[in-house]
């Protein structure tokens, strides 16, 4: 990797802190909607994810990671017994999110120490910067 820039490391800190906040927004609605059984549309809700990309400057060097795209996981919706529920099917299941809050604490763990390491990296480069303008004077 060659970073040509005197900005680079704070290019690719930042975009990384955008995508993983990104990230934390989805993880935020996952949970908030773990026991919404309709979207809107009729169907339950379905887990969100951030499908994460690296943005190339061009053949040698990396700008960053962006989000390239946001995606529905299609997986199997969870069925829970409540025939007395009026979106009960035949056999009295409901169709429930595909959210589980456990996997959904975890990926927000993942989330936020990656954005604190990017801090992190923005703060030893500033840190950095300064003692270089001290050594200057």
């Amino acid at each position: 990797m060659r970073v040509d820039s005197t900005f680079g490391p704070v290019d690719i800190a930042v975009s990384g802190m955008r995508a993983q906040n990104t990230q934390m927004e989805l993880i935020s609605s996952n949970i908030a909607n773990a026991r919404t059984i309709d979207n809107g549309q009729g169907q339950p809700y379905r887990r969100l994810q951030a499908l994460l990309r690296t943005e190339n400057e061009d053949d040698d060097g990396i700008a960053g990671v962006a989000v390239g795209d946001i995606a529905q996981d299609m997986g199997p919706l969870q069925q829970i017994f409540d025939p007395g529920n009026p979106k009960a099917d035949a056999a009295g299941y409901i169709a429930m999110p595909n959210v589980q809050l456990p996997v959904e604490m975890i990926n927000l763990s993942t989330a936020t120490r990656a954005y604190q390491a990017n801090a992190a990296i923005l703060k030893r480069y500033q840190k950095m910067v300064e003692t270089t303008l001290e050594l200057l004077r």
